[in-house]
């Protein structure tokens, strides 16, 4: 039977997740949330909804209870304030929740519509487990149950006569032991790694590197749901590629020209030395303004991802965030020569209004 705290419980949860659900669009344009992560936990601010709890506050010695009095005696008035008296409107209650990763991606697959990712058929590794599924007459000692043992030999000792309540020892001989036995059962692991990779030249400003911040979360959020193991590197670019931890990828601040091939060369050195293909779904994600040196490297980016990248990834994204510096160049050269190449995906983000739709199209197809 389920408790009553524990239903109410239960609903005040469906009250958050329907609230988080009804302004999710909001939630995903603005980042500051993003910082206030636990191990697995969000906190995210919900208007609206008060819980009465208790405030403590510091003991001055004066107030209603404070101090000598007899039985009878009036409650005298407050000094009067010096403020500008009390406010007629009402004000507004914000209560942080935390809500965990896993239910924040079930909330954004349910909003957008997004289908759950099916993995590459031969990219899936198999891994043991080892699980005690019942009790045996044999076994080694390290695995004798000495509850079930005890109780064997409770059993004989009873029914034999033995068993003398003033003096209540109980010792086992071998037929009362008992074992745990166990089966080793084969559990699937669909492992999958993200590489980032970042414009980080003089045309990328903080309002750009901002709104690839946010849309890293949501789309790291919703493939950490989808796979039981997942990697993320993180690449940045001007005119030379590096790979950074993930602190240095969203408070880098660098300029220069740009290079996108630079990046492309790295992210496919780490996806041949570490992941191979045939164990990992991989996941290469690329947010630039659009600007390019020159069209002989965006012929090199194409050829790479021709011959490299794609026939080795999942789904290959590449999102534009429009910059008063950029050209928007990049994205029409793919998006002409691939036309509707299944495993490219390109986004158009004009601001932060543009997460919403941009994450529906790179996750919308499932893979």
């Amino acid at each position: 039977m389920v408790k009553k705290i524990e239903r109410d419980y239960g609903r005040f949860r469906e009250i958050i997740h329907g609230r988080i659900r009804k302004d999710l669009r909001k939630y995903i344009t603005k980042g500051e949330f993003i910082g206030k992560q636990g191990k697995h936990m969000v906190s995210i601010p919900i208007p609206q909804i008060s819980i009465p709890h208790f405030r403590y506050g510091k003991n001055d010695g004066s107030g209603v209870g404070q101090g000598d009095g007899d039985v009878g005696t009036p409650v005298s008035p407050g000094d009067p304030g010096t403020g500008t008296g009390a406010g007629e409107m009402p004000g507004d209650h914000l209560l942080e929740v935390d809500v965990s990763l896993d239910d924040l991606a079930k909330i954004l697959g349910e909003e957008l519509e997004l289908p759950n990712i099916t993995p590459k058929g031969k990219r899936t590794v198999i891994s043991e487990k080892e699980r005690y599924t019942g009790i045996a007459r044999v076994g080694p000692e390290s695995l004798r149950h000495f509850k079930r043992t005890y109780r064997e030999a409770l059993k004989r000792q009873l029914s034999l006569g033995l068993y003398n309540p003033d003096d209540p020892m109980v010792v086992p001989i071998r037929r009362d032991k008992r074992y745990r036995t166990w089966r080793v059962k084969e559990i699937p692991h669909n492992n999958a790694v993200i590489i980032y990779m970042m414009d980080v030249s003089g045309s990328m400003g903080d309002e750009q590197k901002e709104i690839v911040r946010i849309e890293a979360f949501w789309i790291d959020t919703w493939l950490r749901s989808q796979y039981k193991k997942i990697a993320c590197r993180y690449i940045v670019h001007d005119a030379v590629a590096r790979e950074v931890d993930q602190h240095t990828f969203y408070h880098v601040k660098e300029s220069g020209g740009t290079k996108i091939s630079s990046a492309f060369l790295l992210a496919n050195e780490i996806i041949n030395t570490e992941y191979d293909p045939y164990e990992w779904n991989i996941y290469p994600m690329h947010f630039s303004d659009g600007d390019n040196w020159g069209s002989e490297d965006t012929r090199k980016c194409i050829d790479l991802l021709e011959r490299e990248l794609l026939p080795k990834s999942n789904i290959f994204c590449y999102g534009q965030v429009k910059s008063a510096y950029g050209s928007g160049q990049f994205k029409r050269d793919l998006d002409e020569h691939f036309r509707s190449h299944e495993k490219l995906i390109t986004s158009e983000i004009r601001d932060k209004e543009g997460i919403y739709e941009s994450i529906k199209e790179f996750l919308g197809k499932g893979k």
